[in-house]
């Protein structure tokens, strides 16, 4: 049963039945296994900095990292069920502190110097809410106000055993950890859905772009073009300078981001590739006015090819071929002779490139609204988050 918070004591007292506690009262840290190169890739599986920050929950499924350690090194490092695991350091400061809580066993299991192990010191802490409980928004400002700075952020046991933690009873941090484990639950089914229509999309591509599957009433001819024939290709002529936080129009820069512009130089629909920085990375504007800056390229004017199957065949094959054909510097870059020559397989049949170009948009369409929900209760979560971990919610 869910109910709102109830406390006899100061607005931002612990709801009844609440404590505080420092994380040190509860577990013992210790710092991880450091090994030169040659010792990875082989041996017993090891806990590393992207699995702790990746997952709340670590399975076996989630350890995937090899190592080879002596017995000693074994036993000094090992890693238990219900032990939690911190990232001790990153380039910034809201990566460090993430916390892991290892729910299996994982058999001879060691872990990374980059990451720091707290072993439970009493039974007192329900291992699933110690999981979202320790990320959770309270403990994590604490973390990152004690973090260190150098060259990069670091955290360490001493500052992590100081944080203060609000514990509910155990009967509660039990059903609070199974609440949220159920949210994360369904981001992970989603996401396995969405990975399995990008492996669709990523077929169906394959297939109807170069023409191995035709949909139905179509039968015509396929030709291969270059594409210098079959559209207008330049780079923009604008400069970062000329960029404005409240322009009117869309301004497409190197980096492939989209900023703002007072004024535009183009009012079509065109296909936009960065000349360097992001090569291989394609752009479909279809909405008018917009600028783009010098280092980019605007390709436009079709002749004889829908703009949106040009777009899906470039997101298909240009990438590839670029590389190729960069200019090797500092950075690789592009040039107009490597778009000129790309070459485009396609129907004749405009009819047919529209409509090649709908069942793919349909896909494209369900990844949207699938990253739409997911989004959506990923907030959920952490909306929850809040409001379980300090009690204004209470599950009873």
């Amino acid at each position: 049963m869910i109910e709102r918070g109830k406390s006899s004591h100061a607005k931002d007292a612990l709801p009844d039945g609440w404590s505080e506690s420092s994380i040190g009262a509860h577990f013992e840290f210790k710092n991880g296994l450091n090994k030169a190169k040659a010792f990875f890739g082989h041996g017993t599986p090891i806990i590393n900095y992207m699995d702790v920050y990746r997952y709340p929950w670590l399975m076996s499924s989630h350890v995937s990292g090899k190592v080879d350690v002596t017995k000693n090194e074994q036993q000094a490092y090992s890693a238990r069920q219900h032990d939690a695991f911190f990232t001790r350091t990153s380039e910034t400061v809201d990566e460090i502190g993430m916390c892991a809580v290892l729910m299996e066993p994982i058999e001879n299991a060691v872990f990374s110097g980059f990451v720091l192990r707290a072993r439970p010191l009493n039974d007192n802490l329900s291992s699933s809410f110690v999981a979202y409980a320790l990320r959770g928004r309270a403990v994590r400002q604490q973390i990152e106000a004690t973090a260190t700075y150098t060259t990069r952020a670091l955290t360490n046991g001493k500052s992590l055993s100081a944080v203060i933690v609000a514990l509910p009873t155990p009967k509660e941090q039990q059903r609070i950890g199974a609440a949220l484990k159920d949210i994360d639950d369904l981001i992970a089914s989603l996401d396995a859905l969405i990975a399995k229509k990008r492996d669709i999309k990523q077929a169906a591509m394959q297939q109807l772009l170069t023409g191995k599957t035709r949909l139905a009433g179509f039968e015509g001819e396929w030709v291969s073009q270059a594409l210098g024939g079959l559209s207008k290709i330049k780079t923009g002529s604008k400069n970062n300078q000329d960029k404005s936080e409240d322009g009117e129009f869309p301004f497409f820069v190197r980096s492939a981001t989209v900023e703002r512009i007072s004024k535009h130089s183009y009012d079509c629909e065109a296909i936009l590739v960065p000349g360097e920085g992001g090569i291989g990375s394609i752009f479909h504007y279809m909405f008018g006015k917009f600028d783009a800056h010098q280092r980019v390229y605007v390709i436009n004017d079709f002749n004889g090819i829908d703009g949106r199957f040009l777009y899906y065949q470039m997101a298909m094959s240009f990438g590839a071929y670029a590389m190729q054909n960069s200019v090797k510097a500092t950075v690789d870059s592009l040039r107009l002779p490597t778009f000129q020559t790309f070459e485009v397989h396609m129907p004749v049949s405009i009819d047919e490139q529209k409509s090649i170009v709908g069942a793919l948009d349909a896909i494209v369409d369900e990844i949207s609204a699938l990253d739409a929900r997911r989004g959506k209760i990923v907030a959920l979560k952490e909306g929850m988050m809040q409001q379980l971990l300090t009690g204004r919610i209470r599950l009873v």
